[in-house]
């Protein structure tokens, strides 16, 4: 219940992918990120953004492979010479303010996060998870 990853920085990344390619807010848009943490596992479930938002299958395919290689996009940006630590921070601290308000006595916050599951074969998943005084109350699986 008290060991999680944080995964919240791939969220970002779709957040922030989705929102200026669809003239979103990027404050109010809401992607759920499964699986793991790195190219092809990380699984940005796209038909469920939160506003509802269509995409053509080349915008799908494009954000999908954008999302999962985020991280190789900021580097190569960079020349080799440091990767995206701005982004790293961002993400921490939402997970933690998110954590803190759970902490606090919030029943509502909602995070992706890697955490000991069994809704695949992997012992490790990364699923939405409510957090809560105990920190993860419930696996909110696929």
């Amino acid at each position: 219940k008290k060991l999680f990853g944080v995964t919240t920085l791939d969220v970002t990344r779709a957040k922030t992918f989705v929102a200026e390619a669809k003239g979103q807010d990027v404050k109010t848009i809401n992607i759920p990120v499964i699986g793991g943490h790195a190219g092809k596992t990380i699984l940005p479930l796209l038909s469920r953004t939160n506003p509802a938002v269509s995409f053509t299958d080349e915008e799908l395919e494009a954000l999908t492979d954008r999302i999962q290689n985020g991280g190789t996009e900021v580097v190569e940006a960079k020349a080799g010479t440091g990767s995206a630590t701005l982004s790293m921070a961002h993400a921490g601290a939402e997970f933690a303010v998110s954590l803190a308000r759970a902490l606090a006595g919030s029943t509502t916050e909602v995070q992706c996060a890697m955490v000991e599951s069994d809704v695949t074969a992997c012992q490790f998943f990364s699923t939405e998870i409510q957090l809560g005084k105990n920190g993860v109350e419930k696996n909110l699986g696929l």
